[in-house]
């Protein structure tokens, strides 16, 4: 692994380089002081997505959703579990679809929930549908593993 780490920050867009050694250690972002690896799940928009999935040195999960779509609203705690047990090996997030239509139109979605990996600026694998959290744990490590 690097010595340095490049993330972005999902809540103002800034650009963050840290030690590796410090990613344990709830590295926070330098403008807004924002933890970059919190275990939590990031609300995106477009903008803050298009940073997110340019080339972080993290992998980083997007749930595609929308607040009428039951199974999206139905997977939403299964993806937040999911988020708290891999916090430091993947960063998570969600941007609404509905809100953003030109997101879904570029990426070619069709239907959600969606998740899609990015990583170092490139889409690494797609899993539809709601999941249990086991399953999104199991496909961000096998797909992890690929995008090094």
């Amino acid at each position: 692994m690097a010595e340095t780490l490049k993330l972005t920050c999902t809540a103002c867009g800034q650009m963050n380089r840290f030690p590796t050694a410090r990613l344990t250690a709830g590295p926070k972002c330098a403008v807004c002081g924002e933890k970059l690896v919190s275990g939590k799940v990031a609300e995106l928009d477009p903008s803050a997505h298009g940073k997110a999935t340019k080339g972080d040195d993290l992998p980083i999960l997007i749930d595609y959703w929308a607040p009428w779509c039951g199974p999206c609203r139905m997977m939403a705690p299964e993806f937040a579990k999911a988020a708290q047990a891999l916090a430091g090996r993947a960063r998570f997030a969600k941007i609404n679809t509905q809100d953003f239509p030109a997101i879904s139109q570029r990426l070619g979605i069709r239907g959600i929930p969606l998740l899609i990996l990015w990583h170092r600026g490139r889409e690494v694998a797609r899993l539809s549908g709601a999941r249990p959290a086991a399953e999104i744990e199991a496909f961000v490590r096998s797909n992890s593993a690929a995008a090094v």
